[in-house]
């Protein structure tokens, strides 16, 4: 389990959204890419995150979740 302090700052790099502990796992509460926690340590990198059901690539996951800057 991570320290409580610490998952309270920590947001996914990609949807700038919270993140909650699954397990071995961080996972995004908007989209719910899932990020892992190897040795103790979360791997926040976008690419090894994995995607969830319906979303066949990193870009495609950005087009559904992320907002388009003006």
């Amino acid at each position: 389990m991570l320290d409580a302090d610490l998952l309270s700052i920590l947001v996914c790099p990609v949807t700038r959204s919270a993140l909650k502990q699954e397990g071995d796992w961080l996972v995004g509460t908007v989209g719910g890419l899932r990020y892992p926690i190897r040795d103790g340590i979360p791997v926040l990198l976008a690419d090894e995150a994995t995607l969830p059901q319906g979303c066949a690539s990193l870009d495609e996951f950005k087009k559904k979740f992320v907002p388009r800057e003006s």
